[in-house]
């Protein structure tokens, strides 16, 4: 069974960081594209960031380019989102998910499996 969680969110100060972690069971996080994406309330949903299988290749929003950077650890087989320069409007859910289809490039396909994500709040 493939499963997805999330942890590191929590409350920051406006120019803060904090550093999301995926941790992915059922599947190597070198052999399956995985992305992240975000919610805020009353908004659609975006997708941040997304690492490639094998090559990991690499794809930012604009919104976040230069801040946010996402990385994958094989032996801890955790994909993670180190975000900086935080601002109040990151302030969202953000979840990870793959399309559960092995050796896809970002960006990916129809999300089959979603973790149950990490609050991130911006605030002073």
């Amino acid at each position: 069974q493939v499963q997805l969680a999330e942890s590191g969110g929590g409350v920051v100060q406006p120019g803060g960081s904090l550093r999301l972690s995926c941790a992915v069971s059922g599947i190597a996080v070198d052999d399956y594209g995985i992305g992240w994406f975000r919610q805020a309330p009353g908004k659609e949903r975006e997708e941040v960031s997304c690492i490639s299988a094998r090559d990991g290749r690499i794809i930012y929003a604009d919104s976040v380019k230069g801040r946010f950077t996402i990385s994958r650890d094989s032996p801890e087989n955790t994909v993670y989102l180190q975000m900086s320069s935080l601002e109040p409007e990151d302030t969202a859910v953000y979840y990870c998910a793959t399309d559960w289809v092995v050796g896809t490039t970002c960006p990916l396909g129809i999300l089959e499996v979603w973790g149950r994500g990490a609050h991130v709040t911006v605030s002073s």
